[in-house]
């Protein structure tokens, strides 16, 4: 039984971080941190690395830390609440940097209508380089008017 409690807890902090991802992406990265998340807008960036991957190390931390003091003493929620945010952040890479920057060449055809939507809606968020009038700020979550644009097609 409390396995699966564990189970519902990485469960719901994975479904959460879509909220605190979209929250920390209009209010930290489009607010006070801008200058960690200013060159992923500009067009034609082609460095590896850019500032805004600093923020994997941002997210990483707190994961970490629950992950840790989680098994300290025992196991505890602390660490499944860590472990979720780990998925996300696994979740987030394949999403963000696999599938719609292409940092790593896979995915790259594919017909999948959710992908397309999911590519269609962080085009529109980069179509703004600065850091105000952006929209699309989650990452996993999809509006209906992305897919409904993608089926006109």
């Amino acid at each position: 039984m409390i396995y699966v409690f564990y189970a519902l807890v990485t469960l719901l902090t994975f479904i959460m971080m879509e909220g605190v991802t979209w929250l920390t992406h209009k209010y930290v990265m489009h607010g006070f941190l801008w200058y960690l998340h200013e060159d992923h807008h500009q067009p034609g960036y082609t460095k590896l690395f850019e500032k805004n991957d600093a923020f994997f190390v941002i997210f990483a931390v707190p994961s970490a830390l629950l992950m840790i003091y989680g098994l300290i003493p025992a196991l505890s929620v602390k660490f499944f609440i860590g472990l979720g945010i780990l998925f996300y952040g696994f979740a987030y890479f394949l999403v963000h940097e696999v599938i719609i920057h292409q940092r790593i060449r896979w995915f790259r055809n594919t017909k999948n209508p959710y992908l397309a939507g999911l590519r269609k809606a962080h085009k529109v968020h980069h179509k703004y380089i600065g850091k105000e009038d952006g929209e699309c700020f989650g990452m996993l979550y999809v509006p209906q008017k992305y897919f409904i644009q993608n089926e006109k097609k």
